[in-house]
């Protein structure tokens, strides 16, 4: 009687798996949905930040992310793209393996450079909630905003003095993400600053009195013009597009003649796509096999148990079977970074926490290249990482830290490190209160293995580290919408 259940529910699963392949994000979702072939114009080769869902229609994980995901993205209108590919889907099945995509859901975020078409791609590893995702990808929009004081004023106004310069005058010291979007998007044809409301020379200069006011200086001799509407971003680019094209694009695009080798590595790169295709196909389909056949199992009982919700672990169906994507390069995913102080501190500095090995970036300011030893570094972690995961050894994890992260500094500052540009490795464990600096200057791969293979089996001296590292909890003001500026 079970059989008979049993094979009469796999046509249900199969028409609802089709069905939900179509309409899992729909017209009017504010997830956009994307495939392989429009995933390089529409989010690699963008000026925007895109936290980028890869996901499968069958996947029981995905449909508990979708409302939190299709929240984050209206929370994040107007600041960032919230962008969905579907895995399942089999023209996008070598895209998807290639991107590095070994379970469901996947999230990472997508950050524009100053290389067209070559933005930074990181996993997403914060918690999957919508206020977590908006929190994470608004710290990743980049920042080219100018802070200016009274004494830069001048400076500030006398340079490229026929490009049109935007001046915001705020009571606030730090930069809305709707201002940095703004000054992202109006990259090459426009200059941004913001004054705070404390430099009574520039603010008396422009006669501002009141924040935040917004004011443009067309360039040239024409005289500044002031902001009157509203401080959202459609009032305020029709504002600016007055004196500064909206459709300049900060990274344009530059195609060159493919010659004959360009194509013969094209045509290798497409064989090894296929390939990537056909392993991935072959993992998502026994997976997705594998969750009808325990869905149906299920529906032969009278009565069912709740199934926990997904969206409060950031781990996604694992694929343990899944061989390894193939890429052009041989090279180890990099080491997922923390942005946020408050993540830091849930994985690495809480009362709780173990091992983890936490690589301090120095402050490289516009440069998008990290300088020496700094890539050394993280290059030899990642490729330490890959190593264990090969070899299916456990290791305790390793984080990247951007200068960004508020802790940063903290941190520099309690174990008395080098200051914001230099780099520097450390591992801290919270719970045993002891951390231990990695020497040398060069962080080659030997030298690292040996520091992190001394932690392991325990040689070498640690030190105690500082009670003002623990216990402190991040705090983070809630900001409206509508109020950043």
């Amino acid at each position: 009687m079970l059989q008979k259940i049993y094979l009469a529910a796999l046509p249900i699963l199969a028409l609802t798996a089709s069905s939900s392949a179509e309409g899992f994000y729909t017209k009017n979702s504010p997830v956009l949905q994307v495939d392989g072939s429009s995933y390089n114009k529409l989010v690699a080769k963008s000026n925007q930040v895109s936290i980028v869902e890869f996901y499968a229609p069958w996947c029981g994980h995905c449909k508990n992310l979708k409302p939190e995901y299709e929240k984050a993205a209206k929370g994040l209108k107007d600041l960032a793209q919230v962008v969905a590919v579907n895995c399942d889907d089999e023209a996008n099945k070598a895209f998807c393996g290639g991107m590095g995509v070994q379970g469901f859901p996947t999230l990472k975020i997508v950050k524009p450079t100053k290389k067209p078409g070559k933005p930074i791609v990181e996993d997403y590893q914060g918690p999957r909630t919508s206020s977590a995702m908006v929190d994470a990808v608004k710290s990743a929009i980049p920042n080219n905003v100018k802070k200016v004081t009274d004494k830069g004023l001048s400076a500030f106004l006398e340079s490229n003095n026929d490009t049109a310069k935007a001046i915001l005058f705020s009571n606030k010291g730090t930069t809305s993400a709707l201002t940095k979007v703004l000054a992202t998007e109006y990259l090459t044809s426009m200059k941004f600053a913001q004054i705070r409301d404390k430099e009574a020379k520039s603010v008396n200069m422009f006669g501002v009195k009141e924040f935040p006011t917004l004011i443009v200086l067309p360039g040239g001799t024409e005289e500044p013009a002031k902001f009157e509407g509203a401080y959202k971003k459609k009032e305020m680019k029709d504002f600016i597009s007055q004196y500064a094209s909206s459709d300049s694009k900060a990274f344009p695009e530059k195609q060159k003649p493919m010659g004959r080798k360009a194509q013969k590595a094209s045509g290798e790169e497409a064989t090894k796509s296929e390939e990537a295709a056909s392993s991935f196909s072959i993992v998502s389909s026994s997976h997705a096999s594998a969750e009808a056949s325990d869905a149906a199992a299920r529906a032969t009982s009278v009565t069912l148990e709740n199934e926990s919700n997904p969206t409060e672990s950031p781990d996604p169906i694992a694929f343990p079977d899944a061989p390894k994507p193939v890429v052009v390069e041989n090279i180890p995913d990099p080491i997922p970074a923390l942005v946020e102080e408050k993540y830091l501190r849930e994985k690495c500095l809480g009362a709780k926490t173990s091992t983890c090995i936490l690589a301090l970036l120095p402050n490289v300011g516009d440069e998008d290249v990290l300088p020496e030893p700094a890539s050394s570094g993280l290059a030899s972690l990642a490729e330490l990482a890959d190593k264990h995961v090969k070899r299916e050894s456990k290791l305790f994890p390793f984080y990247s830290i951007p200068s960004r992260n508020t802790a940063s500094a903290t941190i520099r500052e309690a174990l008395k490190l080098g200051g914001e540009n230099e780099f520097e490795l450390v591992a801290v464990n919270a719970r045993r209160g002891w951390w231990r600096r990695c020497p040398g200057e060069k962080f080659d791969f030997h030298s690292v293995e040996n520091w992190v293979d001394n932690i392991r089996f325990g040689e070498g001296s640690k030190e105690v580290l500082p009670e003002a590292l623990l216990g402190k909890e991040a705090e983070e003001p809630m900001v409206s919408e509508h109020s950043e500026l």
